[in-house]
């Protein structure tokens, strides 16, 4: 799929659907979310620390994507041994506002859904 092509949003191949569904997989949310909780750059291994059930591999995956379209600063240092470091763009921060209203929601809706959860599991 051509990513540069603005086509109808109902459209399969839309950039749109492409973006979303990138920025509301499983772990980019968390990723973000784990990145705004400070004000300076974060080592791969805090990240790590900072988000137990992620896996080396996914966490390497999403900070990529993350990086490929702009959301995550990536900053290599050629040390022994060597650095990474991350931190949100511009684009994040102008993206976390709208993050910031989905967690409120789902804590304000948390209880209600769980109760759903259990009487459809009960039925």
């Amino acid at each position: 799929m051509d990513r540069t092509t603005i086509r109808d949003a109902f459209d399969p191949e839309c950039p749109i659907r492409n973006v979303l569904s990138r920025i509301s997989d499983k772990w980019t949310l968390l990723v973000l979310y784990t990145l705004s909780l400070t004000e300076d750059t974060v080592r791969f291994g805090e990240l790590r620390r900072r988000i137990p059930d992620i896996s080396q591999k996914m966490l390497t995956v999403t900070l990529r994507t993350l990086e490929e379209d702009g959301f995550v600063s990536r900053k290599y240092y050629s040390e022994i041994p060597p650095r990474v470091e991350y931190s949100l763009t511009e684009r994040a921060k102008s993206l976390f506002p709208h993050i910031q209203s989905l967690i409120i929601w789902a804590k304000e809706n948390m209880p209600t859904i769980m109760s759903d959860r259990q009487r459809n599991i009960k039925n």
